[in-house]
């Protein structure tokens, strides 16, 4: 794809699985994360690091976000200039580039709250109930802003991500099959509550499928789920990964925390519609490649430390 795409939050999950498809297409990436190294280290709430950032890009995939509900809870300041008034950096900068650059806005199941009917549409109203949902659903409203000035902006909403070792380790899911790896307990924290769990190869080959329709010069589409359409309750997850993985590891359950959604599953019939997408990854599958990625993990540390 010739085309030179900004990828803010380059380093978390989604944005490391969407640097590796695009620059396996030949695609000129430029990365921007806080956590990142050398030139690609940068602020979205910074605006001339912004600014730099977007000069000369022809598309921008937001990432960058305070992403953890958890987070959001416990410094909500953060979660909002990071959130909101990143997005708003990038927003302008696009707007005022004079190649005004197409964007993706990373959106999330967290700005519906609770909906009232499953699976969610993307119509389905926006009714956030913790820190986290209400700066995504402010970002929308932001994307929605700079449609109305010419920028060819759209949104899409994740549910769930799931599939690197690299990932936060005390999210359910690298939680549950870490500790399924090595026969060590899973806390369900909410055994009945029940979510949409897809898989990062999933999620980065609908980005670049979206990508590739906005380079073709497409107007940018509705807001979009990349889900799997799968309810999984977090009982259910428990009891895959450690069938998965050593045999004998014990769930411990524990009351859910009161700012987390208790249900949440997807329709993707409207990325099947517009972009040919559908999820391939089974979650049993994913699951077991993340068990087996932690022992692969833990036999390479061992290895090193027998060398040394």
């Amino acid at each position: 794809m010739n085309h030179r795409i900004l990828i803010t939050g380059s380093s978390g999950l989604v944005g490391t699985a969407l640097t590796s498809a695009l620059l396996a297409e030949g695609t000129d990436v430029v990365r921007l994360d806080i956590r990142a190294r050398g030139e690609a280290r940068g602020d979205v709430r910074d605006r001339a690091c912004v600014d730099e950032a977007v000069a000369g890009v022809d598309g921008i995939v937001h990432l960058a976000a305070v992403s953890r509900v958890v987070w959001g809870e416990r410094d909500p300041e953060l979660c909002w200039a990071t959130n909101v008034g990143g997005l708003r950096n990038v927003l302008e900068a696009a707007a005022q580039s004079p190649r005004m650059p197409w964007l993706i806005f990373a959106s999330s199941r967290e700005a519906y709250g609770q909906p009232e009917a499953l699976p969610a549409t993307e119509d389905a109203p926006l009714r956030p109930v913790n820190v986290y949902g209400r700066s995504k659903a402010e970002g929308e409203l932001l994307v929605a802003e700079a449609q109305r000035v010419g920028v060819r902006a759209c949104t899409i909403r994740l549910s769930n991500v799931f599939g690197s070792t690299s990932d936060h380790a005390d999210r359910v899911v690298p939680a549950f099959a870490r500790a399924a790896a090595f026969g060590e307990e899973l806390r369900v924290d909410g055994l009945d509550h029940t979510f949409d769990f897809t898989h990062i190869d999933d999620v980065a080959r609908g980005v670049v499928a979206l990508i590739k329709l906005l380079a073709a010069g497409d107007p940018p589409p509705p807001p979009i789920h990349f889900v799997s359409g799968r309810p999984t309750t977090l009982g259910e997850l428990a009891n895959l990964a450690a069938r998965l993985g050593v045999s004998g590891s014990p769930i411990r359950t524990a009351a859910p925390r009161d700012f987390d959604v208790a249900r949440f599953f997807g329709d993707p019939s409207r990325a099947r519609a517009l972009l040919g997408w559908q999820p391939l990854v089974r979650l049993e599958d994913g699951l077991n490649r993340l068990v087996e990625g932690f022992r692969n993990v833990h036999l390479a540390v061992d290895a090193q430390e027998v060398m040394r």
